[in-house]
């Protein structure tokens, strides 16, 4: 009997112990975000279009999901490239050759990737006629 009661107390301290309450939990998901300016440009230019890109990114499955919109620029090409701000860097995603605001991107990154995102190396760039570098530009942050 009174291993009986033993296990029974054992067992109630499992359930019991081993439920969370889902406050408790911490989302996987970290806000991703930029706002794009001429002036963030390299070099910079007056342009007074404008444009965010926002979103999330995913430490356990490493998807990277922005949604970017823009006003005030007709593009002719649209990126996220690696460089650390103030400098130019390579394309490194392409956004493609169909032009709409919003538009929702998403990518699963990889490692390295990931590394490059949190330490802040990846910029989003929507070039146009005007400005074939670039128009307008933002570095992308993630929040801690």
């Amino acid at each position: 009997m009174k291993n009986f009661l033993l296990v029974g107390i054992c067992l109630l301290g499992l359930v019991f112990g081993g439920c969370k309450d889902d406050e408790d939990e911490v989302s996987p998901e970290v806000r991703v975000a930029t706002n794009l300016t001429g002036t963030s440009e390299v070099p910079s230019n007056n342009s007074t279009a404008t444009g965010k890109a926002e979103g999330t990114f995913n430490n356990d499955t490493k998807e990277l999901k922005l949604t970017v919109t823009y006003q005030g620029v007709t593009p002719t090409g649209w990126h996220i490239h690696k460089a650390a701000a103030g400098t130019n860097g390579g394309v490194l995603f392409d956004f493609g050759t169909t032009f709409s605001s919003p538009f929702m991107f998403s990518k699963v990154l990889t490692l390295e990737q990931e590394a490059d995102l949190k330490a802040g190396m990846y910029y989003v760039n929507i070039h146009s006629a005007t400005f074939k570098g670039g128009e307008i530009r933002g570095q992308l942050s993630v929040a801690p």
